[in-house]
């Protein structure tokens, strides 16, 4: 018990150690497959060990008292005992267990946890205790699977990633139960997932190798075969191969019959009418009838295995024991009693192989019973569960004797082949038939939630807080918006998420900032990630909201709207969400000079009433810096049409390039230009930022929108959230050509992007004569007892940067609101320009009152201003 709470603990450590270790996600799957293989077969070992006490226990008690009393009774208590505990704690613990597993895997909805593992683990435990002829093997793959979805919940990641882990389960559950790691990988890329990609067989491989190595050093004997004691030979000549073939040929006839016969028992509990458990004690009772009347070797079905396999010919033993076994097994398997058909199929194999080995020494003379009853248990388990390959494994790796490897391969793939002419499909698949759920084979994965991932549905444009806001604005954030929630980042990177519940439940009086309050370490998806991975973490954590993260920086943010949405549109054959995808733009013209500057500034040029102030100002700072100009103009087309394929007019767009070469040239600055093709004006940018290595983004604001979701407008929105290099967005003043730069107001805030907003001023002021500068701090109701420090540091710094002819103030205003303090100030002073600090996510848009640099800009007739510093990578 200690062993399994110190796993389950080092689970649920195992998502911190991938976030502060940053390991990739195939090594977090098979540390987590290990983790499995180790569980699953302490679970193997534990369902042997105490079946075969609980069946020491009861052939013990036969010698005491009469045997036609104990077996029935015993039989039919624990089997009424295990239907009981299957009925009213875990209904998909019945039956073998492999049928659930597949219905698991095929995204159908059959509950997987530690519920099911232990109420199945307990009474197989029970059932092979009373003496029913099933087997553990079955149970064990359940059991495997079972603990393997319940650790795949603690730790949720996708869809696929936990039908990898339960597959893993389930194979090291049978490796562990049969000694045969190879057994196990193969049954689950034959029969379960038919996968063969890295991770799926990885997994695999590390679970299963775990799984047995565990099983066979706590004692957990494959079967119980010890084939070295028992002093056996095999032997095969060309001879025996009609012999074999025949044999295939048979089994395959009987085990159709048996499928037959197991359907058809199924079906007759069924017509009963009554409860599991007295389904199950009525087979524990039929069961301990007939195995009173046998003799005594019958009550023990490990020594009858080893039993047959050694013994001397014997030709009516193998008959009455395959015909005892054949009827036993449809008793107890028809009323659902937990126990799996792999140890009776084996039995059954071994049977018919004794008896047609005995029939082939007559007809030869000579032959080894032995190689005939172990080729016939691989050939009989091949044609029940429809894996000739993983039968040919198991029997190789439970005798590990080559002789025996082409005697299997005639038998199992003969009786594979006849089996499926006579009864096409599996076994297991039938069952689940029989409970109404049809497994569809090589089913095409053509849904939404399949073919889109994270990033083409999410939200771009995402309203943040910083770590650092008062609890005050947050409140009126909430207040003001229609949002639960909000992403908290600090230095643009996603440390948190703040909720109106955590709010309510966390804040008091000694909360001060956003980050005392909000939860750490949220919950997040990568881009790539598909919407079925998007929707499983939503469902699993009863969220409604994820932030999309790439390399830790926030990007976008995907709802159970956005999900809806995309579906929707795909029922509506719109098969775009967002109509047709943009593609790259295309350099249509271009001109290059020498590179020779410490950097590169990016102006775009779209008005060419603005075009030529825009070039003034970006030239003052590209020279005050010694950078390269680089001009751009951008033509737009439809997304429609190819924008390496659509015919342009340059004419007009490179006249207006041509008077940026001719201000450079005029201020001897290097100057690049290049006219670009595209679908969108910001991804346009945004590649030439990325291919021209941008250091600054210089470029014009219309000063509103009016486009819903957007603070600045489409483009001046993604600029400012995306681009990584610095940017300055100017509004121009409303004062046609009498524009002037002379007097300049800085409001300071204490946010991140003041610092480059001083730096720019000794550039920028120029323009103007004898400019005069005020920095102010506007106090509010809310902040009236704010610390003026950053006023006073800005203003020493702004002044060792300017000669000591320009004049510089730092004086506070008090008002209701920044806004309204900032537009009364511009008008009763007649301020020239406003320069504002902006950021990613958009200039104080998570501000009590609106959108305040949009609002500045449209409230006053000054130019206005905006700044953000580079993001770092």
């Amino acid at each position: 018990m200690l062993l399994s709470q110190q796993l389950i603990q080092k689970f649920r450590n195992l998502r911190q150690l991938q976030q502060r270790l940053a390991i990739s996600s195939t090594g977090y799957a098979n540390a987590e497959a290990a983790i499995i293989g180790i569980v699953a077969a302490l679970s193997a070992v534990l369902l042997k060990q105490g079946s075969g006490w609980l069946g020491t226990w009861r052939v013990h008690t036969t010698h005491v008292l009469p045997v036609w009393l104990v077996l029935p009774a015993i039989g039919m208590c624990f089997g009424f005992l295990a239907g009981l505990l299957v009925q009213r704690l875990a209904a998909e613990a019945s039956g073998s267990g492999i049928p659930q597993v597949k219905a698991t895997l095929a995204n159908f909805p059959i509950n997987l946890s530690w519920r099911v593992a232990a109420v199945k683990l307990i009474s197989a435990m029970m059932t092979l205790g009373a003496g029913l002829t099933l087997g553990r093997q079955g149970p064990t793959v359940q059991v495997g699977a079972g603990l393997a979805a319940g650790m795949s919940n603690l730790v949720p990641t996708s869809p696929e990633h936990r039908r990898q882990m339960i597959a893993a389960g389930a194979g090291a559950g049978l490796s562990a139960a049969f000694n045969a790691p190879l057994a196990g990988v193969l049954f689950i890329i034959e029969e379960l997932l038919k996968d063969l990609s890295g991770v799926t067989l990885g997994t695999a491989i590390i679970a299963c190798f775990i799984g047995g190595v565990i099983s066979r050093w706590l004692g957990g004997g494959s079967l119980q075969l010890n084939l070295e004691l028992m002093n056996y030979s095999t032997q095969f000549a060309l001879l025996d191969i009609p012999i074999y073939l025949f044999l295939g040929v048979l089994i395959g006839l009987l085990s159709s019959v048996f499928h037959h016969g197991l359907i058809f028992s199924i079906k007759v509990y069924r017509r009963l009418h009554i409860s599991l458990p007295l389904r199950v004690a009525l087979a524990g009772l039929i069961s301990g009838l007939i195995v009173a009347f046998l003799p005594e070797y019958y009550r023990d079905n490990t020594g009858l295995r080893e039993y047959l396999i050694a013994s001397d010919p014997n030709l009516l033993l193998a008959i009455i024991t395959f015909i005892a076994q054949f009827i036993l097994t449809l008793v107890a398997f028809g009323s659902g009693a937990p126990g799996g058909l792999f140890a009776p199929s084996l039995i059954l194999g071994s049977c018919l192989g004794h008896i047609v080995g005995v029939l082939g020494s007559q007809l030869w003379g000579s032959a080894s019973l032995t190689t005939y009853s172990l080729a016939g248990m691989g050939g009989f388990f091949s044609a029940v569960s429809k894996v000739p390959i993983t039968a040919i494994v198991i029997v190789f790796e439970m005798t590990t004797d080559f002789n025996l490897v082409l005697p299997l391969m005639i038998v199992s793939v003969t009786s594979y082949f006849v089996a499926e002419q006579i009864v096409p499909g599996s076994l297991y698949d039938k069952l689940l038939q029989l409970n109404g759920i049809k497994l569809q084979k090589d089913a095409p994965i053509d849904g939404v939630l399949n073919k889109l991932t994270a990033q083409d549905v999410m939200q771009c444009r995402v309203e943040t807080l910083d770590v650092e806001m008062p609890i005050e604005e947050l409140i009126q954030a909430f207040s003001s918006s229609h949002h639960r929630g909000f992403p908290v980042v600090e230095k643009n990177k996603l440390v948190g998420i703040i909720t109106q519940s955590d709010l309510q439940n966390r804040y008091s009086s000694n909360h001060r900032l956003v980050g005392e309050i909000m939860t750490h370490k949220p919950v997040t998806v990568k881009p790539h990630q598909t919407l079925g991975d998007v929707l499983y973490l939503l469902d699993r954590y009863q969220i409604s909201r994820l932030p999309v993260v790439d390399k830790k920086k926030l990007i976008g943010i995907i709802t159970r709207a956005d999900i809806i949405r995309a579906e929707a549109d795909h029922l509506n054959c719109k098969n775009n969400v967002s109509g047709p995808q943009p593609e790259p733009s295309y350099v249509v013209y271009q001109t290059r000079s020498p590179s020779i500057g410490r950097g590169r500034l990016l102006v775009t040029l779209a008005n060419p009433d603005t075009a030529e102030t825009i070039l003034k100002m970006a030239a003052t700072i590209a020279r005050d810096r010694h950078y390269e100009l680089e001009c751009l103009q951008i033509i737009l087309v439809s997304r429609h049409s190819s924008p390496s394929e659509t015919q342009v007019r340059t004419a007009k767009s490179r006249r207006l390039l041509r008077k940026a070469e001719a201000l450079a040239k005029k201020l001897h600055i290097p100057v690049h230009t290049q006219i670009r093709v595209a679908h969108d004006v910001a991804q346009a940018i945004l590649e030439t930022v990325k291919e021209r290595h941008i250091d600054l983004i210089f470029m014009g604001w219309k000063g509103n929108t009016f486009t819903p979701g957007r603070i600045f407008g489409t483009v001046v929105d993604s600029i400012i959230r995306q681009a990584t290099c610095d940017v300055v967005v100017v509004k121009l003043g409303s004062y046609g050509e009498n524009l002037h730069f002379d007097r300049w107001l800085v409001p300071m805030g204490g946010g991140p992007n003041i610092p480059m907003a001083i730096k720019l001023l000794p550039a920028l002021i120029t323009l103007g004569n004898n400019p005069q500068i005020r920095l102010t701090q506007v106090l509010t109701p809310l902040n009236s007892e704010a610390n003026l420090k950053v006023l006073e540091e800005s203003s020493k710094q702004l002044m060792r940067y300017l000669s000591s002819e320009n004049k510089v103030d730092a004086i506070p205003i008090q008002a209701d609101s920044v806004t309204e303090g900032v537009i009364n100030l511009v008008k009763r002073r007649h301020y020239d320009v406003v320069i504002l600090g902006a950021s990613r996510e958009g200039l104080l848009q998570q501000a009590i009152q609106g959108n305040i640099p949009e609002t500045i800009a449209s409230g006053v007739d000054s130019t206005v201003i905006l700044v953000r510093g580079k993001i770092d990578s």
